[in-house]
């Protein structure tokens, strides 16, 4: 590279419209993100056709105040990165499409990036990352252990088996009437409350598996609400019940992260996705991590959840390799974390 190069970045993958200008794939000049929360909180979740029509809306002046932030001209751009899946069909195919045109327009190579990897990039905004690493990618519709000896190589070493953990605790917080989303809810109570009083099963499974499971666990605690309402005149004891539930889901991610890295050796774990922003994961895997010797690295919190600076930087190291995608690119709503990278030697 002569000179630093500029990468526009575009995610609308759920129910954020997003668009960032981040250059050499580090530095974040800006990241715009337009949040739908309070139009699908009266549903208790996000109702796709009004996500892709507040996308088509949103998604022109999000992009212009970007380039405004980051003071640039669409002449300065180097490349465009977006996410082209998994996600929402609907919601995908509008930043896709704008992205496309954009492409097209300006002359530009366009970049498809993985919305999973666009979370594992996340950490590359923020820290020095040297290779080999382990990342826990957890959030509402992941829950995934993955080995990194290399940019874009990933192996998987467990991924979940029904539920993921942000999954469950959005649905759990909705069982306690807790507004959308639920897992921030269930973070905020559960500091109050006693993580001891419940007694909620942590699946383990067989032995040496890295693989995850918390549908049994989501059964459990729902066979305790139903049980506490049914005794009239006595209110859920919503804080020990936050409490009891999270700790069931940390404990296990904990121990099989540090399970998993001391398996493969690594010095370095990082975690990604919008779970990364809950405390107690952050506190207990921090102590864990650091009895065994281990450094662990999370995103600030505004790069846990959904947005498109990460999309950038996963693109900008995509587009070093040469994987350059034409306008053919399409939406995948199931698309899976492939490597793109040759393995080295």
């Amino acid at each position: 590279m002569s000179q630093p190069l500029l990468t526009l970045g575009i995610e609308t993958s759920c129910d954020e419209t997003s668009a960032a200008v981040v250059l050499a794939g580090k530095k974040i000049l800006a990241n715009i993100i337009s949040t739908q929360i309070p139009l699908h909180r009266r549903f208790g979740g996000v109702v796709p056709e009004i996500a892709s029509r507040q996308h088509v809306k949103t998604i022109v002046p999000v992009v212009e105040a970007a380039l405004e932030e980051a003071k640039v001209s669409w002449s300065d751009l180097d490349h465009i990165a977006v996410t082209a899946g998994p996600g929402l069909v609907g919601a995908l195919l509008v930043g896709l499409s704008y992205a496309k045109a954009l492409a097209y327009s300006l002359e530009l190579p366009l970049i498809g990036v993985n919305h999973l990897e666009g979370h594992i990039y996340a950490n590359w905004l923020v820290h020095d990352v040297q290779f080999p690493i382990l990342c826990l990618v957890v959030s509402g519709g992941h829950t995934d252990l993955i080995y990194m000896p290399q940019h874009g190589q990933y192996e998987y070493l467990g991924r979940t088996r029904d539920d993921a953990a942000g999954e469950a605790f959005d649905k759990i917080a909705r069982a306690l009437g807790l507004p959308y989303p639920g897992g921030p809810e269930i973070d905020r109570l559960a500091q109050t409350g006693d993580e001891t009083r419940y007694d909620f099963p942590r699946a383990w499974l067989e032995p040496g598996s890295f693989d995850f499971s918390f549908s049994g666990l989501k059964s459990a605690v729902l066979n305790v609400i139903n049980q506490q309402r049914q005794k009239k005149g006595l209110a859920l004891p919503l804080a020990d019940l936050a409490a009891s539930f999270q700790a069931a889901i940390v404990d296990v991610l904990v121990a099989k992260t540090i399970d998993a890295a001391l398996m493969k050796e690594v010095t370095s774990i990082y975690v990604a996705g919008g779970v990364a922003a809950n405390r107690s994961l952050r506190q207990k895997l921090s102590v864990a991590a650091q009895t065994e010797g281990l450094e662990v690295c999370f995103p600030p919190l505004e790069l846990c959840t959904d947005n498109a600076a990460m999309i950038a930087a996963a693109g900008f190291y995509r587009w070093q390799a040469g994987d350059v995608a034409n306008l053919y690119l399409n939406a995948t709503p199931n698309l899976p974390l492939a490597s793109w990278a040759p393995t080295s030697g």
